[in-house]
């Protein structure tokens, strides 16, 4: 395994790590939501191995915000954590953030699952329901690894059928809703195409 690849127990180092870092610097409780793999890794929902840790939204007294920029103290604490541990520069990174800014799922926030790493650091990690949102939006734009992410979360049509509604909000062109239709077709899903 490549030494800069995280899997479960790298991940947990990381954080771990992160919140002991936090604390030295003297932050407030940091809350990440977090999605892409690393969730997918801390859920259980996909065993395998991510690049990072994707930063959707910061969350304060229970109210998403948007995650960029990061706060100084936890720009700081990831740059420690990284250089202790061999991590990429950017293992944790808010490149989600146009999701938030273009609108989450409804009934994001209550799906979370929620880990308190420390006094200064809790995790809330994307649910089954909203990964298969986002992954079904990246698979339509991006392909590749995002398609092998949703098909392991093994989506149900009507799964499908609302995540595909959401992701008509995020891409509102044409274009995109052709290439969505292709993408579920493709997929297996021609009946949830053709109710697009």
């Amino acid at each position: 395994m490549n030494e800069k690849c995280i899997d479960i127990s790298k991940l947990n180092e990381a954080l771990s790590l992160l919140n002991e870092q936090l604390f030295l610097e003297g932050a407030e409780s940091v809350h990440l939501v977090v999605c892409g793999g690393s969730a997918l890794i801390a859920t259980g929902l996909v065993p395998r191995t991510t690049q990072d840790v994707d930063v959707v939204a910061l969350m304060d007294d229970g109210i998403l915000k948007d995650p960029a920029p990061f706060p100084e103290k936890l720009v700081r604490a990831a740059k420690t954590t990284a250089d202790l541990l061999n991590l990429p520069e950017d293992w944790l990174n808010s490149g989600p953030a146009d999701l938030f800014r273009m609108g989450l799922p409804d009934g994001f926030v209550e799906r979370l699952q929620k880990k308190i790493v420390g006094e200064c650091l809790v995790m809330h990690f994307v649910s089954r329901t909203d990964q298969i949102h986002f992954k079904l939006y990246a698979s339509v734009d991006r392909g590749g690894y995002h398609v092998t992410d949703l098909k392991a979360l093994n989506p149900t049509a009507e799964d499908l059928f609302i995540a595909a509604k959401w992701c008509m909000t995020q891409d509102v062109s044409e274009g995109f809703l052709y290439l969505l239709k292709d993408f579920l077709r493709v997929f297996g899903f021609e009946n949830v195409a053709e109710r697009l």
